[in-house]
């Protein structure tokens, strides 16, 4: 359904530290940087048919985050979603709501774990046991 989603940060650098680290662990390997017609960096991350991006917003304005969105990356297990955390909360992120683990929801049993990017972005690493 998706083509690709991306996010908005104040700091590129750093964003692209924090996402290298986070999404390293679901294999995606180190982000390509840009330069947009408009002069604006982004780092692009394409992995699994699917494209993530960072870029300073094009408008010149903050970037500030969805209050209300998710951004859900699929793990292949419940040790990926703990380290996709751990990685997340050691390269600048915040772990948020509950400590990664087990839930079960109107969807069915999935391994959650959510955390806060530097830029206040709300990641969810989830894995659905099979």
């Amino acid at each position: 359904m998706f083509n690709h989603i991306m996010v908005g940060t104040n700091d590129i650098e750093r964003s692209k530290r924090f996402y290298d680290a986070v999404l390293g662990t679901l294999g995606a390997g180190e982000g390509n940087r840009h330069k947009s017609d408009s002069g604006h960096m982004r780092v692009f991350y394409r992995h699994g048919g699917g494209t993530f991006g960072v870029s300073e917003p094009i408008n010149n304005e903050p970037a500030t985050f969805a209050n209300g969105a998710t951004l859900g990356f699929k793990c292949d297990s419940p040790e990926q979603v703990v380290a996709f955390h751990d990685k997340a909360v050691a390269n600048g992120g915040t772990s948020i709501e509950s400590p990664p683990g087990l839930r079960n929801g109107s969807l069915g049993a999935m391994y959650l774990a959510y955390v806060r990017d530097p830029d206040g972005n709300k990641l969810c690493a989830l894995h659905r046991p099979k």
